[in-house]
């Protein structure tokens, strides 16, 4: 949902024209006060805000967003008439995410709708991980290697995935075991390398991946050729 605060009528018609005709849903409001009461009860997706305004006028409705934490990740594109630097900078300033300088076209409207929403979009947590052949996918607890699914233990499984989410870092027996066992398990930390050697050969040539760092304990890291 894509908010057109405009006063005047014609204007306000013509951009919610072009943002449905673009497939986006838009609503039109005349002041600031409609604004402000009406993002009360929803939330839209981005805010086409009129810096000249009756009333409050765009610059300070923009202050007043940005200045609860509620709204203040809402995106907002401030639209005037007027075009010199300093008042772009100003709204930019204070939070906007994009300035359009009156009279603008219809197809540059919404092509920076469409820059804005896509860069305001949250983005998606990676769940893949991944070092040369060897790929985990933590929203379906899947590992390949090679391209082969491998079957493993929960605690293989959990060994291995925070290897991977942390390459490069050496950890201790001690460091590994307290992380997938728990600091409460009552065991010995040879329990580690016995996992880790079983783990190895689970995965094949993706084993030597899990490399023995001497006097400390594992490491997951790639071998590049010299």
């Amino acid at each position: 949902m894509i908010w057109c605060v405009e006063d005047d009528p014609a204007i306000r018609d013509i951009e919610i024209y072009a943002l449905e005709s673009a497939g986006y849903t838009a609503l039109g409001l005349e002041t600031g006060t409609d604004l402000l009461e009406r993002v009360e009860q929803q939330r839209p997706d981005l805010i086409l805000l009129d810096v000249m305004l009756p009333g409050t006028d765009g610059v300070e409705l923009l202050k007043q967003l940005r200045a609860q934490p509620r709204f203040r990740d809402i995106p907002v594109i401030m639209a005037t008439a007027k075009g010199s630097e300093h008042d772009k900078i100003h709204c930019l300033d204070l939070g906007a995410d994009d300035y359009l300088v009156k009279p603008f076209g219809m197809m540059e409207m919404i092509s920076r709708v469409k820059a804005v929403l896509r860069r305001c979009q949250p983005k998606k947590p990676d769940t893949i991980l991944k070092m040369g052949s060897l790929e985990l996918d933590t929203a379906a607890r899947c590992v390949y290697a090679e391209g082969n699914r491998v079957n493993l233990t929960l605690k293989e499984y959990e060994l291995l995935r925070h290897l991977l989410s942390h390459p490069n870092i050496a950890y201790s027996r001690d460091d590994l075991y307290a992380l997938v066992w728990g600091s409460t398990y009552i065991g010995e930390t040879r329990t580690v390398d016995m996992h880790i050697r079983t783990l190895r050969q689970k995965l094949g040539s993706c084993g030597s991946l899990i490399c023995t760092v001497r006097g400390v304990g594992y490491i997951l890291e790639e071998k590049h050729e010299s």
